[in-house]
């Protein structure tokens, strides 16, 4: 379930709240004031993985066999292990 940030529109409390995403809109009320709670959207952190993206293409330098994904993978893992 994801987490929700939420902010009262009668004090201006921040709350979080754990909810499944059909619920999302209904947090109730404040824990301070009792008055509405208003979803806020904040960040989220992704992490892209695997090969095809930019941050793990630019492992390897010279780019060997461009294109060329398992001769960049074992360049990558060479290098993840400490070798060149």
């Amino acid at each position: 379930m994801p987490v929700y940030e939420f902010r009262c529109a009668g004090c201006g409390r921040m709350a979080d709240r754990l909810l499944p995403m059909d619920q999302a809109d209904q947090p109730g009320p404040c824990p301070d004031c009792g008055d509405v709670l208003d979803r806020r959207f904040s960040r989220v952190a992704v992490k892209l993985e695997g090969w095809g993206f930019n941050r793990t293409d630019a492992m390897v330098a010279d780019r060997p066999g461009r294109g060329d994904f398992r001769t960049v993978r074992d360049r990558a893992e060479a290098i993840s292990e400490g070798g060149s």
